[in-house]
């Protein structure tokens, strides 16, 4: 039931144009999914914090940009319709209108097609952390099984992609409650975390957390001196069913555990920041540059509510300030406090190198700090009730970015440069739904990409850790050896580069249009208009270039980049061969002929 001539209704106000644009953005979500890639980046992780301020202030500058071409030209199709716009409406440059649109559309896919999958496949990994937390003999929460988390990105890539389908007006209303609980819940999870910080000083009594029970214990662990690859190795005691024992004292106590912070151990791989000021400190330049290219993710989304502009009641008030307003109240104020106190928290109980190699380090967390609040045994209890708020976080995440693929995506179909039935709206839903379920099944996949290998790389778990998975299809096929899964790329840290060397693009070839369309405008300004656009095109291509020259410099490693790369000129690549054959077979020519549609 499609027909081309039914056309989006009006129905968003400012609140619901930002809460949307919000729910992408999502940083209770992405601090609980990205923290432990970013851990993962090799030496780079005590730049984390300085590397999401460095990330946002690069967006600013291209939301800026978003922000005042929407007040010139608001519709549907984001930076797709903003390109033929700028381009059909300068004096000089509106021959090239049909194929600036369609790059910027066809870059915009490399972002939009696969970021969705990345989403779902982390509501997988997830929802094997919290099985494993609940049922551990079914499940090990610090290392799901590859099995079971492609099939929950299947499942939640399709249940999702209905919610988009049945309408903007539901997809607003889930969006609103979800930014509501997510932001209280990890503002809260950030209080507590710095509240045990100020609490446990160097060499008070505190707790470290073990990865095979997921739990956390008072005591110093009795070891045992084992032969591990022909090395002698210290190795907890464990009782039968994997708890680990205490060591005792002559007099038969429990010996407590003592806590410290230790910024680096005998190799010098970072563990934790000693001081407040360690967290906020840049410690390398390029450590920066490689978070800051890994934490473009998180802040991805303001851009999103632009594709609604067929949908706003006042687009052209609305949408530029909800496009500002969603990033600095999420970029600016959420992020920038919850990384600080999830930085700081760390210690020797629970360091930078337990973060790296676990599913879900933030979850870890909050049993450590919440056992220590709300006593023994009950940090789980307030891990999984934020956990319930992360979930939900996600599938608002992944359904804003979903509305706004399917949007961009509608208006290249709606203007032949796609399938025409790409074009279509849903006659009762007036949503593009073909598009909708064709990006389902394209996360569907992509999601299973992400997690095949979530544990390759920096992140490979231990031999012992392997050997102690519950066996079973679900729990542990698709693990073989540390070296083995070592030496493969990390499919989600791949599949994450892969996604923003797209939105590195998309946001590089805004800012060229930002530029365009205001280049002998009456309405322009130096500042907004050149000097910003300018700044984000080239912190964007710095981005973009250290992303792939950074790991043969010694920051980060090299197999993920490569493959990023090899993704974008793939795609790159088909996007030229299709531009040319349905050029041809629609007699249409690259250059536009006359100006016309110009608004």
């Amino acid at each position: 039931m499609a027909d081309t001539s039914v056309e989006m209704k009006p129905t968003l106000g400012l609140t619901g144009l930002t809460m949307n644009a919000m729910a992408l953005i999502a940083p209770g979500a992405f601090l609980w999914l990205t923290f432990a890639g970013q851990a993962a980046a090799g030496a780079t992780a005590p730049a984390m914090w300085i590397g999401i301020l460095f990330a946002t202030v690069l967006c600013l500058a291209t939301a800026v940009c978003y922000a005042e071409m929407a007040k010139l030209y608001p519709g549907t199709g984001s930076s797709y319709y903003f390109a033929e716009q700028s381009f059909l409406n300068h004096q000089t440059a509106w021959p090239y209108a049909r194929l600036a649109k369609f790059i910027v559309g066809w870059g915009s896919h490399l972002y939009y097609w696969i970021y969705p999958g990345v989403m779902v496949g982390v509501i997988g990994v997830i929802s094997g952390y919290l099985v494993g937390a609940i049922w551990p003999n079914f499940m090990s929460a610090s290392h799901p099984g590859p099995a079971f988390m492609m099939l929950i990105a299947v499942l939640f890539s399709f249940g999702v992609a209905y919610i988009a389908y049945r309408g903007v007006n539901g997809s607003t209303a889930v969006n609103i409650a979800i930014n509501v609980i997510q932001i209280s819940a990890l503002l809260l999870f950030a209080v507590v975390a710095l509240n045990y910080r100020m609490a446990h000083p160097p060499g008070s009594v505190a707790y470290q957390f073990d990865a095979q029970t997921s739990a956390a214990f008072s005591c110093e662990f009795a070891t045992t001196q084992t032969m591990v690859n022909g090395t002698a190795t210290d190795t907890i005691v464990r009782t039968t069913d994997g708890t680990p024992q205490c060591a005792v004292d002559t007099a038969g106590k429990a010996v407590p555990y003592h806590i410290s912070y230790p910024e680096k151990d005998a190799s010098g791989v970072f563990l934790s920041h000693p001081t407040p000021g360690s967290v906020i400190r840049m410690h390398n330049f390029g450590f920066m540059f490689v978070q800051a290219t890994i934490a473009i993710l998180i802040l991805v989304g303001f851009e999103s509510v632009t594709s609604m502009g067929g949908e706003a009641k006042n687009a052209k008030r609305d949408v530029p300030i909800a496009v500002i307003t969603s990033l600095l109240v999420q970029g600016c104020f959420c992020y920038l406090f919850e990384y600080f106190a999830a930085n700081y928290v760390l210690n020797s109980g629970y360091s930078m190198q337990n973060a790296a190699g676990s599913a879900a380090p933030i979850g870890d967390l909050m049993v450590l700090v919440g056992d220590a609040l709300f006593g023994a045994g009950r940090g789980r209890i307030f891990m999984l009730a934020e956990a319930a708020t992360v979930f939900l976080a996600l599938i608002g995440t992944t359904l804003s970015c979903m509305n706004t693929g399917a949007r961009v995506t509608y208006a290249m179909g709606k203007d032949s440069e796609l399938p025409d039935s790409m074009g279509a709206l849903h006659s009762r839903n007036l949503t593009p739904h073909r598009a909708i379920w064709t990006l389902a099944i394209i996360s569907a996949v992509v999601g299973c990409l992400t997690v095949v290998m979530y544990f390759g790389d920096g992140s490979a778990p231990a031999d012992s850790a392997i050997q102690a998975l519950p066996h079973g299809f679900w729990s542990s096929f698709g693990f073989s050896t540390h070296d083995k899964m070592a030496a493969l790329p990390n499919s989600f840290l791949t599949m994450t580069l892969a996604s923003n060397f797209g939105t590195f693009l998309l946001y590089m070839l805004s800012c060229v249009t930002c530029i365009v369309c205001f280049h002998k405008h009456p309405q322009f300004k130096f500042v907004r208009h050149l000097l910003i656009p300018v700044f984000g095109l080239l912190a964007n291509l710095a981005c973009m270039i250290f992303y792939l020259v950074g790991p043969f410099m010694g920051y980060g490693t090299k197999m993920e980049p490569l493959i990023a790369l090899g993704i974008a000129l793939v795609w790159g690549t088909y996007g030229g061969v299709y531009f040319v054959r349905a050029s041809k077979s629609t007699g249409r020519t690259t250059l536009v002929q006359t100006q016309a549609g110009a608004a």
